[in-house]
């Protein structure tokens, strides 16, 4: 009998390491979609509903711009707001910045501010998403727990916010935005603008 040869196999090494494997869909990418969808500058008409008086009006001017590169987070934005028709509103209301500028770094399901609107230290605030169109953020703050709603609607052309503000347990304030494109966004703004 002749003997066939036995063919050599190859000695295996050690194994080679597969990429991770990244989630289909990331809630951080989608909220970072969300926020890309609001850049530009927008007209934001408001009732303010303080507790027992009357309501107030005052028609605003937000820009919202995103950073080219985060200094912090995943993502940052600039909000920029100045009054188009004030309705005495800030005559009435003199702890209300008529105007400024605020820094915002997307952390995560949170959303850190260099300020308030209420006041002018930072804070921060949690972030649900309840659909696509839809973000709630909750704050808690020098006293206030404030909750808003934001909600993009006919093809982000329109917002609609619905804000709720307690005082130390005290529903303080209830205000309602109506706001409009007026402009699409323009360039990131660069690293240190």
């Amino acid at each position: 009998m002749s003997s066939l040869p036995v063919p050599s196999l190859p000695v295996p090494g050690p194994p080679v390491p597969s990429p991770p494997v990244q989630p289909r869909i990331q809630l951080d990418s989608n909220l970072r979609r969300w926020f890309a969808r609001n850049l530009g500058l927008w007209r934001s008409r408001r009732v303010y509903f303080f507790l027992d008086e009357e309501p107030l009006r005052v028609d605003m001017m937000v820009r919202v711009e995103a950073y080219q590169e985060p200094v912090e987070g995943d993502a940052a934005y600039r909000f920029t707001w100045w009054p188009e028709q004030e309705f005495d509103f800030f005559e009435k209301k003199p702890n209300y910045s008529r105007s400024g500028t605020m820094d915002a770094y997307l952390c995560g399901h949170q959303l850190q501010r260099s300020r308030g609107f209420y006041c002018a230290a930072a804070n921060r605030s949690q972030i649900r998403q309840v659909d696509e169109h839809e973000l709630t953020f909750e704050s808690h703050y020098e006293g206030w727990d404030i909750l808003e709603h934001f909600r993009l609607v006919d093809q982000d052309r329109y917002r609609s916010r619905s804000i709720y503000s307690w005082k130390e347990g005290v529903l303080e304030l209830a205000e309602l935005h109506h706001e409009v494109r007026v402009e699409a966004a323009g360039p990131p703004l660069p690293p240190g603008a």
